[in-house]
């Protein structure tokens, strides 16, 4: 259970992404508002370095990025773009050393994941790296040493503590399902074979040597896929996901394997703007947590040791009072699972 996360129980956390540009103001925000599980905060409005793909391309290791018209591609030698998002990384773990002193307890990085790397990337001659299997295999060599690297950077700069992997892998999905667009955009790149999109990842889970959670915020999670590759929890939007029966069918075998789910469950923006409760109903997110929860055929008294709740997804977009509400909120809905589980 989540245990295995090395969580107790009643935990809430973000998904990575908040709005501003101070990452001071943001770690602060993060502590305050997430104590017992706080994350390093990305803040992708300082530009495309602070983003997930630029960020993520700053780890990788004798693979230089540089930032074009149409995106981020692979290079012969580092440039200003990749200085700059290196330098952005180093602020915000500077930050997060200062603000963290003395901490001691489970802190979760957020890196973006092998296969939506490969998707968004172009190599130097303007392809996608997801389009030559050699490419891939490069791709995720490189970012499972970066990843290994980080990690450990990160534990001897913040000693107390327990670190804890999130990979972002919003386009596997469409990895797997043949949607991703060549450059063109014309046309949709081959499907990637399940058995390979799974050996790549668990070769970037078993780098990282810290437990893993994978977040796909689409409808399709590749959840059995995931578990296999590793992964000790699954991230993932309630309101779109699990939608049918055999959704819900994985996401239960995961439970009984040990998996933690962690479960997006407050609206990333508010669905009211005039609203006294902008961040939602606790009372309508903990039952819909608890109904999830019924579905799975899970024991209630199981729920608030095998459930993280975040919202929905990142916080990027929306204001900075809403995201402090939004974090908050997470917070009471996982307390609140623990007094009551029931429907």
């Amino acid at each position: 259970m989540s245990a295995e996360l090395g969580l107790g129980v009643g935990i809430a956390t973000g998904i990575g992404s908040l709005p501003g540009t101070d990452p001071v103001v943001a770690a602060r925000l993060v502590l305050d508002e997430l104590p017992d599980l706080p994350h390093i905060a990305e803040l992708p409005a300082r530009g495309p370095g602070a983003g997930l793909v630029g960020r993520t391309a700053a780890l990788l290791v004798d693979l230089p990025i540089d930032l074009q018209p149409a995106g981020w591609r692979l290079v012969e030698r580092p440039g200003a773009d990749q200085r700059r998002a290196v330098s952005l990384l180093r602020q915000d773990l500077d930050v997060l050393e200062e603000v963290l002193d003395g901490f001691d307890g489970p802190l979760k990085l957020q890196v973006g994941g092998p296969w939506t790397l490969a998707a968004t990337l172009e190599k130097s001659r303007g392809d996608k790296v997801l389009a030559d299997h050699g490419a891939r295999r490069d791709l995720s060599a490189s970012l499972a040493e970066g990843i290994r690297l980080h990690v450990a950077e990160v534990s001897r700069r913040i000693p107390g503590a327990r670190v804890l992997l999130q990979l972002d892998e919003p386009g596997l999905p469409s990895v797997l399902a043949g949607d991703v667009p060549t450059v063109s955009g014309f046309g949709r790149l081959r499907a990637v074979d399940v058995a390979a999109a799974q050996s790549s990842l668990a070769e970037v889970v078993d780098a990282a040597g810290v437990p893993v959670v994978v977040h796909c915020c689409g409808f399709d999670v590749p959840v059995e896929m995931l578990r296999r590759a590793g992964a000790a929890a699954v991230a993932f939007d309630l309101s779109i996901f699990p939608r049918s029966d055999l959704q819900t069918a994985q996401l239960a075998e995961a439970v009984e394997a040990g998996a933690v789910l962690v479960v997006g469950a407050v609206p990333t923006t508010p669905a009211l703007p005039a609203s006294r409760d902008p961040a939602g109903s606790l009372a309508t997110s903990r039952a819909s947590v608890a109904r999830l929860w019924q579905r799975l055929d899970q024991p209630p008294d199981s729920l608030a040791a095998s459930v993280v709740v975040t919202p929905a997804c990142g916080l990027a977009g929306a204001s900075e009072p809403y995201a402090r509400a939004a974090l908050r909120r997470a917070c009471e809905v996982a307390r609140a699972l623990v007094d009551d589980p029931e429907v």
